[in-house]
């Protein structure tokens, strides 16, 4: 997984840069704390201040999304600072990277609504609690006060050449479609951000390369001495080709419930077991069982206890076996739906559509046709079977596909 050598890095940071793409600069030979990260953690007689950039344009993070934060508590552990930005004023326009077009700008009240969950999210993850260790920011705090010199200078440290050099600004311009010049800001005001919380280093996907460079030049124009670049990975998804998505389907929310976490992860193509752990796990891989279904186990359960607890992790796990596997004992953890929401008499395929296991009564239609659903571990066929009342349904579990549970309850 890591592309830069491994042996280019000591030990005694192991966390710090397992499982990277790349640092930049990067002269593993140098003793210039200024172009090797190592000697600048070795040399410097302060914590390093280390920067991470959320944007809450959404209100669910994913598992691709904590690889970066789990980067994050690397260097807390370490004992340097973590400064996590809430970009609640840079949402607002959206990160163009690797957009086809131009994202929708949200309003005020959209990124307010977005960011209260974030914090909660990354908690499992991050240390809250020692004191130095983690500084929270949002960055409207000195964005929305620039006014038109400051952006006026900012813009003029580059060229439309340069800007135009981006990934995706470049193809859209070469087709033809529009590029707005509020785009063009978002990676000035990203970098930015650096200037304004002094960060020695700054961590990003490896799709953030552009704006975290812009960051260096920002604080060499200041004045600052420049960051350090840290990038990891993007993860793809639990299908095994395309990057996590939500859009796609192919991801698993830090917030889901133990069961469908477990569910999830223990379905992970062979192929990306070992990046998942390289990832997202401390677990050193030399030590990884031979079985393959056995790393799967191992991966769902290591991931699920993070977010969950050990408890949970455990119940979601003998609750899998039960419900997939088939036990006959009673499945513990199960998220509910209240057929209390259900307007009786109601057909299967209008039931399984009101529930979270399938977007729309259309979809529930087609799994159900298509075999993918069961009742308490029977395969149930016909689309619509009609029932009375909730009488018969209470207390059973509806299952569809391999993944995705819910117990009926009154």
């Amino acid at each position: 997984m890591t592309q830069a050598n491994p042996s280019s890095f000591p030990l005694e940071f192991e966390s710090i840069y397992r499982g990277i793409s790349e640092v930049f600069p990067h002269q593993p030979d140098s003793s210039d704390p200024e172009q090797n990260l190592t000697q600048r953690l070795l040399k410097c007689d302060r914590p390093l201040r280390i920067k991470l950039g959320i944007d809450p344009t959404g209100a669910e993070i994913h598992l691709g999304h904590s690889i970066p934060v789990r980067k994050l508590r690397a260097f807390q552990d370490a004992g340097h600072t973590a400064v996590l930005i809430i970009g609640d004023f840079t949402a607002r326009i959206g990160d163009p990277t690797g957009k086809s077009e131009v994202r929708r700008q949200l309003t005020e009240a959209d990124v307010k609504t977005n960011a209260e969950t974030y914090l909660e999210q990354v908690r499992p993850i991050l240390d809250f609690d020692t004191p130095g260790r983690l500084e929270v920011r949002y960055n409207s705090e000195w964005l929305s006060s620039l006014d038109l010199g400051k952006i006026l200078e900012l813009l003029s440290t580059m060229t439309v050449g340069q800007m135009l050099a981006k990934e995706g600004f470049s193809e859209r311009y070469g087709k033809g479609d529009p590029v707005f010049l509020h785009e063009f800001l978002y990676p000035l005001m990203q970098g930015y951000d650096s200037v304004a919380v002094q960060s020695d280093v700054e961590l990003g996907g490896t799709d953030q390369k552009f704006n975290i460079a812009v960051g260096r030049d920002l604080q060499r124009h200041f004045g600052l001495l420049p960051q350090f670049g840290l990038l990891v990975p993007l993860l793809l998804g639990t299908d095994g080709s395309q990057k996590m998505s939500k859009s796609l389907g192919n991801y698993v929310g830090l917030q889901e419930d133990p069961l469908s976490m477990y569910s999830k992860l223990e379905k992970v193509p062979d192929a990306l077991i070992q990046d998942y752990f390289e990832l997202l796990t401390a677990v050193q891989l030399n030590t990884l069982p031979e079985n393959p279904r056995d790393r799967q186990k191992l991966l769902a359960l290591e991931i699920t206890r993070q977010f969950h607890g050990e408890a949970a992790a455990q119940q979601a796990q003998q609750a899998a076996i039960s419900l997939v596997q088939g036990t006959g004992e009673p499945a513990a953890g199960v998220p509910e739906f209240s057929l209390a929401q259900i307007n009786f008499p109601a057909k299967l395929f209008y039931l399984v559509g009101s529930t979270p296991l399938c977007a729309s009564s259309s979809e529930a239609r087609r799994q159900i046709q298509g075999g993918a659903v069961k009742l308490d571990g029977e395969k149930v066929t016909d689309p619509n079977q009609e029932f009375v009342s909730p009488d018969d349904l209470i207390g059973k579990v509806v299952q569809v596909g391999k993944k995705k549970f819910a117990r009926l309850t009154p």
